[in-house]
């Protein structure tokens, strides 16, 4: 009888454990999770995706947002497919880029045409959040352009909240540059609604248009949900480099995370000049697990 009940309790046990395995990553809201923006390495994406998601849960990352979503599918996967991967690997995707459609209208899901086809894949896929990821030159010449955006945001806003999601929208460095004496992210903050359209502040480009993300975070508390984290040379042209060898104070910054709002974030580095994408990208997941007294504990499969 007591053997039978020591096996029982083993079993219990490691079953336990395995369910505590799972739950890590089902229950993986918390800010320590290092994600990544897939942009990063999009051309590696495009040649091999599958070898490439492998390769990025194998260096330790956990959660991943999404810039290949088109129509339905993400890196020319079905969802189901794309889910299914990314699931066995041990991902989450909390959040994904999607496009606003200007430049090619007849394209279906994009956030001015059938958007709720957006939210219905993002909600399929477990995403929190959907990010305007960019806009065209020629969305954004007047300030007209920019309240015709924010009242897109906020459209696209209130659809995502009726399917459980949060809308975004991320930062380049030009929605700082001043147009008739006007920042357009201001109008933009000012322009939307607070609960319904939130942002992803790019650290790189903030500090590029020569901006304070503190300012923003003093002014705008709890908006912005989640960051872009890429470091920038000390050089002339001030380029992109891997977190933790370039001249942004990260630690100052993540000291501001609950006055920012800062849910999750993502590593990116648009482009690698001096490593090769896989190889920066380790560089900096291990600079931002360092920094933030964490070891990531690797499980594929």
């Amino acid at each position: 009888m007591k053997r039978r009940n020591a096996v029982k309790n083993i079993s219990a046990l490691t079953l336990g454990s395995l369910l505590a395995t799972r739950c890590k990553f089902e229950m993986s809201g918390e800010w320590k999770d290092i994600g990544l923006q897939l942009w990063t390495v999009r051309r590696e994406m495009e040649a091999d995706a599958k070898g490439t998601l492998k390769a990025i849960r194998e260096i330790g990352y956990n959660d991943i947002e999404s810039a290949g979503y088109a129509e339905g599918k993400f890196y020319n996967m079905t969802k189901e497919d794309f889910k299914s991967y990314i699931t066995d690997l041990g991902f989450t995707m909390r959040s994904g880029h999607t496009r606003t459609g200007f430049l090619v209208p007849e394209m279906k899901n994009t956030m001015r045409n059938q958007f709720e086809g957006v939210c219905e894949d993002a909600a399929y896929m477990g995403q929190k959040t959907i990010v305007c990821g960019w806009f065209s030159d020629e969305e954004r010449k007047t300030l007209d352009n920019y309240k015709e955006l924010a009242e897109l945001f906020n459209k696209c806003g209130e659809t995502a909240k009726s399917f459980g999601l949060q809308f975004a929208h991320h930062n380049h460095d030009f929605e700082f540059q001043k147009i008739d004496n006007v920042v357009p992210y201001d109008l933009l903050l000012a322009e939307t609604d607070e609960d319904l359209v939130k942002y992803q502040l790019d650290l790189y480009w903030i500090k590029k248009a020569n901006e304070d993300a503190f300012k923003y975070f003093d002014k705008h508390p709890g908006r912005f949900i989640s960051w872009h984290v890429k470091d920038m040379e000390d050089s002339d042209d001030r380029f992109f480099t891997e977190v933790g060898n370039g001249v942004i104070d990260f630690k100052s910054i993540f000291a501001e995370k609950e006055k920012s709002g800062m849910q999750y974030y993502y590593v990116e580095q648009d482009e690698c000049r001096n490593h090769k994408p896989l190889e920066s990208i380790k560089i900096s997941h291990d600079y931002l697990e360092e920094m933030n007294g964490m070891k990531t504990k690797v499980s594929i499969g």
